[in-house]
């Protein structure tokens, strides 16, 4: 007796993967830089956390609005191309039918046979085979923007508290520096799990995130020395 085979593809998880990775990356790396840059500038260390938790409300906000905007645009475009096709089919389904088997001759389909598999899709829900084989919208990736904006804002506050919290435990002598490498750990940490969960390289990813978050702070780190030391 066949057994069902049932698989479980990455791809599946891009949509919120890419906008979990990026919000909790982004709240590390800017609020981490932006108390580097006020420590820096020597700082009491209650202006450091006022000024860190300014930084995590503005950005979680920023996150939402700026992916469900980005993503709303991309939404929009989808739609628009799928009113577009359905308009198409409506009005002339033959050239239509001949497009989507062309697909499939472009893929390897012998002619005759590429327009039996045509037929066949286009009689369940022709709009759902052109709109996957012609335009490349499926249901793993079509844009969500609701989803985007919750995952990137959640996900920026998670990631903004990490370096707020060792503004709470650590000496003022110390604030920078113990915020600098706890920082660049969480980076790293965030970089091992998002590649994990997205099947990609972890060392690569670890590198390339922990690289730009420590180039980041070491940045801001020097604007605020200096400015501290002009005023």
């Amino acid at each position: 007796m066949s057994r069902l085979h049932v698989e479980s593809h990455l791809v599946s998880r891009i949509g919120w993967l890419r906008a979990a990775v990026l919000g909790a990356n982004d709240g590390i790396v800017s609020t981490a830089s932006l108390i580097v840059g006020v420590a820096s500038a020597a700082a009491p260390t209650s202006q450091v956390l006022v000024a860190g938790i300014a930084g995590l409300v503005a950005g979680a906000m920023s996150m939402a609005a700026g992916e469900y905007v980005s993503v709303s645009s991309q939404s929009d475009t989808e739609n628009a191309d799928l009113a577009r096709e359905r308009e198409e089919l409506r009005t002339q389904p033959e050239f239509e039918r001949e497009e989507l088997a062309q697909i499939y001759v472009k893929r390897g389909l012998e002619t005759g046979l590429a327009r039996q598999v045509a037929d066949q899709l286009m009689a369940r829900d022709a709009l759902a085979a052109h709109a996957h084989d012609e335009l490349g919208i499926s249901e793993m990736t079509t844009a969500r923007p609701i989803q985007a904006a919750l995952t990137s804002a959640a996900t920026f506050s998670v990631g903004a508290a990490m370096p707020l919290l060792m503004v709470l435990v650590s000496p003022a002598s110390m604030l920078v520096l113990a915020v600098s490498v706890a920082s660049l750990l969480f980076l790293a940490l965030l970089g091992g799990i998002g590649a994990s969960a997205g099947g990609a390289n972890i060392l690569r990813a670890t590198l390339r995130v922990t690289f730009w978050g420590a180039f980041a702070m070491a940045l801001t780190a020097g604007i605020g020395a200096l400015v501290g030391t002009a005023v």
